[in-house]
């Protein structure tokens, strides 16, 4: 029997996230019973994404009813800006979008992302469905309704928060995937093991990037975060943990100017740094920092940084978890028991020492 699994995200604008293979050709409908009153829409993808899928979820949605429109941006994190925005905005003019109409997020973290703030900025709100089709936006960026773009100076440093009325995740879509990019995902997945399942780490520790798990892993990750998300939508308070090794990660990102590492990449060295600083501080239980650093190896992803930890420190004084002269990060207890530390700015230049054995 294939596997398939709802889970109900209780959000202030509530949504399902359904997990199905083969799910894309029936999106229309799905989105029918979400958005009946809508008629038309425009799906946002990428140059990568775009030629595999959109004509798919089109003739979906238009067999729906919809009129759909597919509008395409260059692929990368590099092209996460602004033009790409404005580029949004005349498709959903062209289009005629009203505020009763609706974007389509078909495609990565990157598309999500900026559909999602597209939609959350277009008209003053319009609604918008994440169709994820990567490791990491299925179990990551495509519920909780963080929505955003990069400057110059930092990741993420513009956006809202707008939930998706709906996110269809189809592990078909994983299939084209280069194999780095199936491994770079698993770094949310780690994440969410490490800061409050145990059992999910172990998973990951004994299987590695199976992929005949992927679903499982998926349906795991994603309601660990929609819990947290529930509790927490604005981020003030527990959805911080959401961050463990995003202020590293974010900073790797930045000082290799978005080329040559993913972003689970990045998380992964992240968070595998915060373990090695908290179990010299005394706050991790030993073997914290070996368990993951394991876990990492198992599934291909890097363990090292070429950047010093000035230069890190630097790249995350920008970081949006910075609160005047404090910055809060993310530590564990051990596996599965994450806390969040406020620490002086002028402190973290010594966690990333220990962190990288300095």
């Amino acid at each position: 029997m294939s596997f398939s699994k709802t889970i109900h995200v209780n959000t202030g604008i509530p949504y399902d996230v359904i997990i199905e293979r083969g799910i894309l050709q029936d999106c229309g409908r799905l989105i029918k019973k979400v958005l009946p009153k809508a008629g038309r829409c425009v799906i946002v993808s990428d140059s990568n994404v775009a030629p595999l899928y959109a004509d798919t979820v089109r003739n979906s949605l238009e067999a729906a009813g919809y009129k759909a429109y597919i509008n395409v941006f260059p692929a990368g994190e590099e092209n996460k800006r602004l033009t790409a925005i404005e580029g949004m905005y005349r498709a959903f003019t062209d289009a005629e979008l009203s505020r009763s109409d609706f974007a389509v997020a078909l495609g990565g973290g990157v598309t999500g992302d900026m559909c999602g703030f597209a939609a959350a900025t277009y008209l003053r709100g319009i609604p918008f469905v994440q169709i994820p089709t990567t490791v990491l936006s299925q179990n990551d960026s495509s519920v909780g309704g963080k929505t955003g773009i990069d400057l110059d100076c930092g990741k993420n440093l513009v956006g809202s928060f707008h939930q998706p009325c709906l996110v269809l995740a189809d592990a078909d879509t994983l299939c084209t995937l280069p194999p780095r990019y199936v491994t770079d995902g698993f770094g949310e997945i780690i994440k969410h093991g490490c800061i409050q399942s145990a059992d999910l780490f172990e998973l990951i520790e004994e299987h590695g990037t199976d992929m005949a798990m992927i679903e499982e892993l998926t349906a795991r990750s994603i309601e660990i975060k929609a819990g947290v998300v529930e509790r927490d939508e604005k981020e003030s308070g527990e959805r911080m943990l959401l961050n463990f090794g995003h202020t590293i990660g974010h900073a790797i990102e930045k000082c290799a100017d978005y080329t040559g590492i993913a972003h689970g990449e990045a998380v992964g060295i992240g968070m595998l740094m915060m373990a090695r600083a908290g179990e010299a501080a005394g706050t991790s239980c030993s073997g914290t920092a070996d368990r993951i650093e394991t876990v990492l190896n198992k599934c291909g992803m890097p363990t090292k940084c070429e950047f010093s930890p000035e230069k890190l420190c630097e790249a995350a004084m920008l970081d949006k978890k910075r609160r005047g002269e404090y910055m809060n990060i993310v530590l564990l207890h051990s596996i599965g028991d994450a806390f969040v530390e406020k620490i002086p700015c002028g402190d973290l230049l010594d966690f990333v020492r220990r962190g990288m054995d300095i």
